[in-house]
């Protein structure tokens, strides 16, 4: 029998990547069998291989791109500023507009400082939750994604075998040769559960700098959290003299001002990064002007020195400035109609083809799960060899029908989209689960 030599130019670029880059990629999500797919160019909500074939793209680098590819407001500032520098050792303008644009949208953005991702500003707000109470312990909700910092990575992907009870949920490293310490100073919560993460809390509330939530956690399954659990954890903070964190990286997209706006909620700090670049390196943390002057050298509670070579760069925070003016509360309210819709018509043909399927989220996203009821938290997300097989099959069929996604089978919108994107993704998604449904 013949083997057939794929003879592709990704897959010869594939081959130069594997020769200097760990497993040919320099972020895993990259990885698709039988080798990454390479990008040619980006237009509005579409991409253009090497290969020279074009599809829809949902993924929108991580949801980081609500206006898509080579959107012409951003372009426009973007080459102006490239002509004026790209990075300077003193303070720009610029900054001060994007800070005071990012105010306008949630007062509760009292003082803030830019840095450069989303990963950067949680690791930032934490350091800034320890000085302004001076304890060291964090609380994070079990399989939440915050980014790559050692607290927060802590039971960031557990599993059966290590989890440990829904009581006391275990404080499992991602990395092996993390410190043991550092579990030692993070509560795990269980998500949407108030009794037991509050007995959880009550134990180590002397300790406790801030408690740290996702309100729309995209690894616990991209469904919102209970407004009950969030007022739980608010008035819980409040009342021990403990920060709340909120990661606002991915959903601040999903309100004018975040979904905290949804809840009603008034954080002490918040994390941001992805949409507020413009498609850049970007990320930035914002809370109360008395919280955030740890920061500022010119305080009397001056107690966390920062900078960052890059934090505040022009183009960054120029081109994150140019794409949320244009994402108006109009525009906000249209992409989030639109992806209703699509949320609709996903479950119409869930119930269609009878598959065991949910969909959940809110806002410009949604998440499929080959699962029959929604999951509410870490371990109902969790997907079994089985569902990790047929979600393969799944993702597969969607990139050979054109449709790129999120490698969980999220899809993050964008504003050049319009119904006859949502057309060509429910399609795909129909004859998917179709595709499923005759391999049982």
């Amino acid at each position: 029998m013949s083997t057939q030599v794929d003879t592709s130019l990704s897959a010869e670029l594939y081959e130069r990547a594997l020769g200097v880059l760990p497993g040919g990629v320099s972020r895993n999500a990259a990885l698709h069998d039988p080798h990454p797919f390479y990008v040619d160019r980006g237009t509005g909500c579409r991409l253009t291989d090497v290969e020279g074939v074009t599809r829809i793209d949902f993924a929108n680098n991580m949801a980081s791109l609500v206006h898509g590819h080579a959107d012409p407001d951003v372009i426009n500032w973007v080459i102006d500023q490239l002509r004026r520098g790209t990075a300077f050792n003193v303070a720009t303008e610029i900054e001060i507009r994007c800070a005071e644009h990012l105010r306008s949208r949630n007062p509760g953005f009292e003082k803030m400082r830019f840095v450069n991702s989303g990963t950067e500003a949680v690791m930032v707000g934490i350091k800034v939750a320890r000085a302004f109470t001076g304890r060291p312990m964090i609380a994070k909700a079990e399989g939440a994604y915050h980014g790559g910092y050692d607290y927060i990575e802590v039971s960031q992907a557990p599993t059966p075998a290590n989890w440990g009870s829904l009581d006391e949920p275990a404080g499992v490293p991602l990395v092996k040769g993390t410190p043991k310490s550092v579990m030692d100073e993070v509560v795990v919560i269980p998500f949407n559960d108030i009794q037991r993460t509050i007995a959880l809390l009550d134990r180590a509330k002397d300790r406790l700098a801030c408690v740290i939530i996702d309100l729309m956690p995209h690894r616990i399954g991209l469904n919102p959290a209970d407004p009950a659990y969030v007022t739980a954890l608010r008035e819980w903070t409040s009342r021990n003299g403990v920060l709340l964190l909120i990661d606002e990286v991915i959903t601040f997209r999903s309100c004018y001002g975040g979904l905290q706006q949804q809840y009603k909620l008034s954080p002490d700090l918040t994390a941001m990064g992805k949409m507020i670049g413009g498609g850049f390196p970007i990320g930035a943390i914002a809370g109360r002007a008395e919280i955030m002057d740890v920061l500022n050298p010119r305080s009397p509670k001056y107690v966390y020195p920062h900078s960052g070579t890059f934090s505040a760069n022009p183009i960054s925070v120029g081109a994150g400035l140019a794409a949320m003016e244009k994402f108006s509360r109009s525009e906000v309210d249209r992409l989030n109609a639109l992806t209703r819709k699509a949320i609709t018509r996903v479950e119409d043909a869930i119930r269609q083809t009878g598959i065991a399927a949910s969909v959940t989220g809110t806002g410009s996203m949604f998440r499929v799960h080959l699962k029959p009821q929604p999951p509410r938290d870490y371990r109902e997300a969790y997907l079994t060899p089985a569902e990790t097989q047929r979600l393969k099959v799944l993702l597969n069929h969607m990139f050979d029908n054109g449709i790129i996604l999120i490698n969980s089978c999220s899809a993050a919108l964008s504003t050049p989209m319009s119904e006859r994107e949502v057309d060509v993704l429910v399609g795909a998604f129909k004859s998917g689960f179709e595709r499923l449904q005759s391999m049982k």
